[in-house]
């Protein structure tokens, strides 16, 4: 029995059970049954085949990382032979082979700690076993071996001085006739071996079972620096994240990543905490601003709320110099993962300049659909749920939230509102038509109908031109986008812009039907290879047509299911096309609701010319409409409530939204509202 490294908590061994994916482990033994389910180990690549890669487990095991466990494509991989990665065992076969997944963590400061696991038993790098002791012998000499000699020179804590060789603490840290040069982090790659002097703000920290590590931000880039006092100790305690800093330390090259070795670090106070601050204040205020780019296209509804794009491209790109994480909220159709994936491709890049971690686009992005188009108080509470635990486990900022076609309406005040509660920002891309003051919270709102503008554009447009502010490289990738947004009816300015990027008017339907497709399955996953696949790669243009072709064909078979089944009825001149979509629909697959009643409306707009058309979706207890006038379901329902007050109508959305009603007043409630659509369309 013993105490876990990380927790201190009795532990049968040197790690308990809730902090075993926390280590990592390096493998002395010598059989494949010797591993561990679940636990994260250091190996070094063998060789590539076409269904994954060949890893070497120690000297004497080989397993297999099979493609389908890769967060990334297997031709995107950057490994050599011989590179050493870090991967999880998923299991051990019968026949010995192992099958290994993938660690999102490849470096090994990452891990909370380090233990080495032979055939017996597992223990820490500077501990011998008994077998190496009864092996060895005892020792009648001073002299330590080599091996334990440079183990106590890993464990060494790095000397401090206050800076004139005077030793702080238990350090004593030769003289140095002059100080060290101060540098930007941006010229730290040229500078590897030199011991230098860099001044910034504490943008993040962690504790690992070895060194602290304090991530430093100056006015051009940010870098890793781990300092150490002892194992698992948290070196300058003194220093929060935001503290304005000045640190001496030798630059190093570890695992192809820049790290500064830290000797000295204290927080700067008055005039020297303040220049560094206005400093920093003013690059990131230069570096934030979006470039001055045009729009995708010439559209006067967009033109409208341009200073709105730019001040929401400004805030995501203030975010991701700052070292904040940046959440994409979208609506979980194709328009919200069109628009969202244009955020991606744009943030992406400028992540992996700012980051040196080679996974800091998996820790600063995250993509997460919502349910319906509402940020509710489920969707808020799990969100902040996560942030506040980052900021209290990894000294995380809180993150920007950027909402996605959706955060107008009042279903998301709740959950706007807990967020703004932390003092967490808040950016709204939205074309749903706004409820008033509920997006008051948001740093930035992009929305038409704001502008005074009676027309609403598609988030596809919108998400493309804020993409296009945010990262100006990537224009030419998101420019076909907006046509992929449309199902019908795409101003010609954006088919032009897509048969330009190469996107001719077939592979844009195709893109458009496959995305919705997707986004009705595994929709709470953000999918964001699969999606990259599909909506930006020249070379996948056969899954785009064949997931199209699945879509084209489960809406067909639903259409030709619903439509024998429509009823018909007129009021106040008025036609109304009802369906029961309780009754002859297949409610738990392909196409939701909201997809099987668009192509519906569309149908019934062009069988039926002259409207006003409006179709309905009746289920037990809800009401979708679709109207080709733009009823907003807010005015409906207070004047549906009048001529059915006990169904206990209550409206969700604006704009051919739904209602939702008693059960037992189902029929009483279908009545009063096309009553109140009649009435209001006239």
């Amino acid at each position: 029995m013993g105490n876990c490294v990380i927790c201190g908590t009795p532990a049968d061994g040197e790690i308990c059970a809730s902090h075993e994916q926390d280590v990592l482990f390096e493998f002395e033994g010598n059989r494949p049954e010797q591993l561990t389910r679940g636990r994260y180990y250091s190996g070094t690549v063998d060789g590539f085949a076409d269904f994954g890669v060949f890893i070497d487990i120690g000297d004497s095991v080989t397993g297999l990382l099979h493609k389908s466990e890769l967060d990334q494509r297997l031709d995107s991989l950057d490994w050599e032979q011989g590179d050493t990665v870090f991967v999880e065992v998923l299991g051990v076969r019968d026949n010995g082979n192992v099958d290994l997944g993938w660690s999102i963590r490849q470096s090994e400061r990452e891990f909370r700690g380090k233990l080495v696991q032979d055939s017996e038993s597992t223990y820490q790098p500077d501990e011998e076993t008994e077998t190496e002791q009864s092996t060895a012998g005892q020792s009648t000499s001073d002299q330590p071996t080599t091996e334990q000699s440079n183990v106590d020179q890993q464990l060494e804590p790095p000397t401090t001085t206050d800076g004139s060789g005077t030793a702080v603490g238990d350090a004593t840290l030769p003289e140095h006739e002059e100080p060290p040069e101060h540098v930007t982090i941006e010229s730290l790659g040229e500078r590897v071996g030199e011991r230098v002097r860099i001044e910034g703000e504490i943008v993040g920290a962690s504790q690992t079972s070895g060194p602290t590590v304090f991530e430093l931000r100056d006015e051009t880039a940010v870098v890793d620096c781990a300092a150490f006092k002892e194992a698992g100790v948290r070196a300058y305690p003194e220093v929060d994240t935001g503290d304005v800093v000045r640190l001496v330390g030798e630059v190093e090259l570890r695992n192809n990543e820049l790290q500064v070795e830290t000797e000295q670090l204290h927080a700067l106070t008055d005039d020297e905490e303040a220049a560094v601050h206005d400093r920093l204040a003013e690059a990131l205020e230069n570096e934030a601003r979006p470039a001055d780019v045009d729009l995708l296209a010439d559209d006067s509804l967009v033109e409208a709320i341009h200073d709105d794009i730019r001040d929401a491209a400004g805030a995501i790109r203030r975010a991701v110099i700052e070292s904040r994480p940046v959440i994409v909220r979208h609506n979980a159709t194709a328009e919200g993962y069109v628009a969202g994936a244009a955020l991606e491709r744009a943030v992406l890049p400028l992540v992996r300049e700012e980051h040196a971690r080679s996974d800091a686009q998996y820790h600063f992005f995250d993509r997460r659909p919502l349910e319906d188009g509402f940020y509710d108080m489920e969707d808020a509470t799990k969100d902040a749920t996560i942030m506040l635990d980052n900021r209290e486990r990894h000294d995380e900022k809180l993150p920007l939230f950027v909402f996605v076609d959706a955060g107008s309406t009042v279903e998301s005040s709740d959950g706007l509102s807990l967020l703004d509660i932390y003092d967490a920002p808040q950016v709204v891309i939205d074309t749903h038509y706004p409820d008033e003051n509920v997006a008051e919270t948001a740093d930035v709102v992009v929305n038409p109908f704001l502008s005074d503008s009676d027309e609403g554009a598609t988030a596809g447009v919108l998400g493309a031109n804020v993409a296009a502010h945010v990262n100006a490289d990537v224009r030419e990738d998101v420019a076909h986008l907006p046509a992929v947004s449309y199902w019908e009816d795409a101003p010609a300015r954006y088919v032009e812009l897509a048969a330009e990027a190469g996107y001719d008017e077939a592979h844009v339907t195709a893109l458009r039907e496959a995305v919705a497709l997707e986004a009705y399955y595994q929709s709470y996953e953000d999918k964001r290879e699969l999606i990259t696949d599909l909506l930006f790669e020249h070379a996948k243009r056969d899954l785009a047509e064949h997931v199209s072709e699945q879509f084209r064909t489960k809406l067909e078979d639903e259409l030709n299911t619903a439509e024998p089944n429509l009823s018909v009825r007129g009021a106040n001149g008025v036609t109304f096309t009802v369906l029961d979509t309780d009754a002859y629909t297949h409610r738990f697959d392909f196409p939701p609701t909201n997809v099987l009643l668009d192509a519906l409306h569309r149908r019934d707009i062009t069988g039926r010319p002259g409207g006003p058309n409006v179709t309905l979706g009746l289920a037990d207890d809800e009401l979708h409409i679709r109207s080709d006038v733009g009823v907003n379901v807010r005015d409906i329902a207070e004047s549906a409530r009048e001529r059915a007050p006990d169904a206990g109508i209550v409206p969700v959305g604006t704009r051919d939204g739904k209602l939702e009603f008693l059960r037992g007043e189902r029929e009483a409630a279908l009545d009063a509202v096309i009553e109140a659509v009649s009435e209001r369309v006239n």
